[in-house]
């Protein structure tokens, strides 16, 4: 199967409630180690990347590396641009060739996001690419955008008339989730998730989704968030396990780069793993 655009890979997503993990890449390994895990659990996966990591790597090299990884590749995947406030850089990625981008605007009053939203939505369309919106930040940095501070909650009938208006296909709400680790168990609303795909009939991108209870995942899976970002948990496995290697090539003073590679990418193949199994993805695509 060619890489399928972000519409195909959510409406039947929405339809049987199941989670498509959108899992956040930050090297060319980790991009390897995901689509792995996706074509080994026969299962849509989400490639995102952050605006750190493209400008890190360079559009033409990351998505150089991702149409060769995906070349005829067996299951549905996207390649997604993640948080992204820069007009410049949702251009450069789109004529990269990325398929899928969320445009940033929450910091803007609603009126600015929803015109510069449409400008978005009406350039993406030109490539045959789809868009995610938002109209309030989710608390927590990540990769540079974001803030710690809680942004104000818009009102439903908000919501739902940038929903229309904007055409976006994709919409990521503000539940009480956060980006990063949670201190404690958040008090997420999932009445919100309900009534916006209700009504809407557009899924739901949850964001914030590391450190969440499994029950969690799967309350707000069957309400509509076909699509479930994943970040930190990716982080967390490629850093951790590059510790433990670093650890026992210190104690046994042999210095292998690849096996360090390795361990690692192996670690986030089975995070990503994990989340497939857990979002009920895998096998989807069997």
């Amino acid at each position: 199967m060619p890489v399928a655009a972000l519409i195909d890979i959510l409406t039947p997503a929405l339809k049987e409630r199941y989670g498509v993990p959108a899992i956040n890449i930050v090297n060319v390994e980790t991009m390897e180690a995901v689509l792995d895990a996706a074509v080994t659990e026969r299962s849509p996966v989400i490639v995102q990347t952050s605006v750190k990591t493209v400008r890190h790597i360079g559009s033409s090299v990351l998505f150089s590396s991702w149409a060769a990884m995906t070349a005829g590749i067996e299951v549905p995947v996207c390649l997604h641009l993640d948080h992204c406030p820069s007009r410049e850089v949702i251009s450069e990625c789109l004529r990269a060739g990325w398929n899928s981008v969320l445009f940033d605007a929450s910091e803007m009053p609603v009126a600015e996001n929803l015109a510069q939203t449409m400008e978005v939505v009406s350039e993406a369309r030109r490539f045959g690419a789809h868009v995610e919106g938002e109209i309030e930040s989710i608390t927590g940095v990540e990769d540079g955008v974001g803030s710690d501070t809680p942004s104000e909650r818009q009102s439903l009938d908000i919501c739902l008339d940038f929903i229309a208006r904007s055409g976006v296909d994709v919409f990521a709400p503000s539940i009480g989730n956060a980006h990063g680790q949670y201190a404690a168990q958040p008090d997420l609303d999932y009445e919100r998730v309900q009534d916006i795909v209700d009504r809407t009939g557009v899924p739901v991108a949850l964001h914030g989704g590391t450190g969440l209870a499994e029950e969690q995942f799967r309350d707000l899976i069957a309400r509509g968030c076909a699509k479930v970002n994943i970040s930190t948990a990716l982080k967390r496995a490629w850093m951790m396990s590059s510790l433990d290697a670093l650890r026992e090539a210190e104690a046994r003073d042999r210095w292998e780069p690849l096996d360090l590679i390795s361990t690692s990418s192996a670690s986030v193949r089975q995070m990503a793993v994990d989340h497939m199994c857990m979002f009920g993805s895998s096998g989807r695509a069997a």
